[in-house]
């Protein structure tokens, strides 16, 4: 599919819509059952990954799936928002609790949830648009500063007897 059609098809408003109130629910569960393989629209095209995390709020589990990029062995993840005025409740989540999960195509590992600066942002925002095309059109449409979260891997321990 051509990349300006496929920015076109998941911005336009029915389809932002559409993705805040009906993909957002169901897509982390899907992907969770096919181990990274499926989400709502079918067969991943791009890297994307679920993130499970613990509510700022509630202390109950929270799950959002998102676009990702990888970058040197960890996942940058970005809180756009789809170019909403407010940042999305995930990001406050993270922030407050950064310990999480991170299913990715095929494996789930727990992982660090940590905000980039402004400065380690800049030096990796092209890259960012080239991953996920979607994020000019995003840009546009807020004038808040969006953030980006590495979520770096951590190494689990085996305690045995």
């Amino acid at each position: 599919m051509n990349e300006a059609l496929l920015v076109w098809l998941t911005t336009n408003p029915v389809s932002t819509w559409w993705i805040r109130h009906v993909a957002s629910p169901l897509d982390p569960m899907i992907f969770r059952a096919t181990h990274g393989r499926f989400f709502s629209m079918g067969k991943t095209r791009m890297p994307m990954l679920t993130i499970t995390m613990t509510g700022r709020r509630s202390g109950k589990p929270r799950f959002v799936h998102l676009a990702c990029l990888e970058h040197e062995g960890d996942h940058l993840v970005v809180a756009s928002a789809m170019g909403q005025p407010r940042h999305p409740g995930w990001r406050y989540n993270l922030e407050a609790n950064p310990e999480v999960e991170v299913q990715v195509k095929g494996e789930r590992f727990p992982a660090r949830a940590e905000p980039l600066t402004d400065l380690e942002k800049e030096k990796i925002w092209d890259d960012v648009r080239r991953a996920i095309p979607q994020m000019q059109v995003y840009e546009k449409r807020t004038d808040r500063n969006i953030r980006v979260f590495r979520l770096r891997r951590l190494q689990v321990t085996k305690e045995g007897p």
